[in-house]
Order: structure tokens, then sequence, then C-alpha cells
């Protein structure tokens, strides 16, 4: 067993959560945030059940002073190849918030069966992988 690697596993658990651990929160109440970092009309279009729209070129100090910072915000957005759930991520913790972000974001939520909201939904069929 190698103590460096089990850090590194620990560290990367400590900065994200994959769908099926954030759903499980959302549905135990645990005291957490799900954030959409991308922009207004990508929200409407589609994202996760219970999810703020927080685009993440607007975060700042003003755009968040009604937020509990002492919940925990899992920030998501499109998944791979999209960056706005690290920027979403990032500038939320230098506010002084606890952040993580969602593996695979949207995409993988999707992909895990799970349901989304906005005019163009998902029911929760599960979308198959194609690796």
């Amino acid at each position: 067993m190698s103590i460096e690697q089990m850090g590194f596993y620990q560290r990367k658990l400590a900065y994200e959560m994959d769908s099926a651990d954030v759903k499980e929160a959302v549905d135990k109440r645990e005291p957490i945030v799900v954030v959409d970092g991308r922009s207004a009309d990508a929200f409407a279009q589609e994202h996760i059940p219970g999810a703020i729209s927080l685009p993440h070129r607007g975060i700042s100090f003003n755009s968040t002073e009604s937020l509990d910072k002492s919940k925990l915000y899992v920030c998501y957005c499109d998944g791979i190849g999209c960056n706005a759930s690290t920027k979403t991520a990032l500038k939320l913790l230098t506010l002084g918030f606890q952040v993580r972000e969602l593996i695979g974001g949207l995409d993988w939520w999707k992909r895990d069966g799970h349901a989304t909201h906005g005019e163009g939904a998902s029911d929760g069929t599960r979308v198959k992988c194609a690796c």
C-alpha cells in the first residue's frame, strides 16, 4: 500500500462528488446546494432538479451575499470539455464557501439515470455509455 497514493485519493474525494453521492445527499436533505455554473439560458434548457443557477461569469460578493456559507456547494457544468464547474468552484471558494465539483457534470448525471428539469428535461432514462 502506498501512503502517497492513498493521500492522493483522499484529497481527490475531498474535492469531488459523483452523481450518486449528490443524489443521495439531496434525498437525505443534507445541507448541500447544487450549483449550475453555466449560463442562465443553458440552465433554463436543462438542469439538475433543485439546483440554483449561478453563472460563473457573474459570481461576486454581491451575487452570493444571500447564500448560506454553512452549506456545501456542489458545482457542475455540462461535463467533460466544460470548465464552468471548476471556475464556479474556484470563485465560490475564494469568497469563503465550502465547495466540491460534480464529476462528469450534467452529462454524467443523466448517464447515471437521474431526471432533469427545464425546457429540454430528461425523464431519467439511463443513457448508455459508449465506452
